[in-house]
């Protein structure tokens, strides 16, 4: 398999993530809806897919230690065992806890604690160091300097390479870079999703960290598959706000908005929004969460889609800013989030 994959893979455009980290593909590949989180997934087209994507050319794959509670670190492991592990990235993020029944508990970024997750995910993935590895969410228990520190540890030891943040606003982005160098902030970043604009990203790029964003087609949402009943058992967007009756209705009708543009463009509407990300500056990566090779055709196609500044006005103006009915998470859950305070 790794012979194959080596022979096949394509050129992608690629670019240092910040100021002091690897390069990185055009796109990167989020792996969270291949362990249950959009419902019931198909294990051999998930691994298809993973090996798609780095046949492109594609070299960050983004997973999580609790997706599946270890699901997914050892799907990943699967899939890339026995390929050259210096054309991989691997990010990983950690912290979040959850009961055998899949409840969320919190978070917990003690020092210990970061190792022993470290330790587990090395073993569920099979290699010796992970590329990327950034707490989930901020522990308010933890002071930010003190889960740096401990993964700054990690970094001497050789268990990890860079240290990345997620979900973080601009206040601990500046003492967390304050430790030890930041390579990139994870969060979400869509037509539908731009609070990072105001006071996040102007912070990220003058301090020289990049941006890998999740969520660039709002879970499916701003997609063009996307019906208002989509959603199957298991699949947590049936408690999303922004996928609620009275929402998603008035949401889709912004996708209809850009449909027009995407027409124009030859394009599909999930190539124009992946596109509009992408256009907003190099130092942000795409994390598109395929997990089916249909749909990773469907996003790599982006790549080829140009944008004028007259398109990303165009787009801008079909979608203003702020335009979502409902948040991007529960109020519940908001109300923990860093980079929303």
């Amino acid at each position: 398999m790794s012979a194959r994959l080596r022979q096949r893979k394509t050129t992608m455009e690629k670019h240092q993530l910040g100021k002091s980290g690897p390069q990185v593909s055009a796109l990167g590949l989020g792996c969270m809806g291949m362990s249950g989180m959009y419902g019931p997934s198909d294990r051999a087209e998930s691994i298809a897919t993973i090996h798609a994507a780095l046949d492109a050319g594609i070299n960050l794959l983004d997973t999580g230690d609790f997706y599946g509670m270890g699901h997914n670190e050892m799907l990943i492991g699967e899939a890339i065992k026995g390929l050259k592990r210096d054309d991989l990235l691997l990010s990983v993020k950690f912290g979040a806890l959850r009961d055998p029944a899949g409840a969320w508990l919190g978070y917990d970024a003690r020092p210990a604690a970061i190792r022993n997750f470290a330790a587990y995910s090395l073993q569920r993935l099979g290699v010796d160091h992970i590329d990327i590895y950034r707490p989930a969410r901020l522990d308010p228990n933890v002071p930010i300097e003190d889960q740096i520190g401990a993964m700054a540890d990690l970094v001497k030891a050789g268990y990890i390479r860079h240290i990345g943040l997620s979900e973080v606003g601009a206040d601990t982005i500046r003492r967390a870079a304050a430790v030890h160098p930041i390579v990139d902030l994870q969060i979400e970043y869509s037509l539908i999703s731009r609070g990072i604009e105001d006071k996040i990203l102007p912070t990220c790029r003058e301090l020289g960290i990049g941006i890998t964003a999740y969520g660039v087609l709002s879970r499916g949402l701003i997609s063009g598959h996307w019906q208002k009943d989509s959603a199957r058992k298991g699949d947590f967007r049936a408690m999303s706000p922004r996928f609620q009756a009275g929402n998603v209705e008035k949401n889709l009708e912004l996708v209809e908005a850009i449909q027009e543009i995407a027409e124009t463009k030859g394009a599909s509407v999930a190539q124009i929004a992946i596109g509009w990300v992408a256009a907003q500056g190099k130092e942000i990566v795409p994390v598109i969460g395929a997990r089916r090779r249909d749909r990773l055709t469907e996003a790599l196609g982006a790549l080829s889609v140009k944008l004028s500044e007259t398109d990303t006005a165009a787009i801008e103006c079909a979608i203003p800013k702020d335009a979502a009915a409902g948040g991007r998470y529960p109020e519940a859950q908001l109300t923990h989030l860093d980079s929303e305070k």
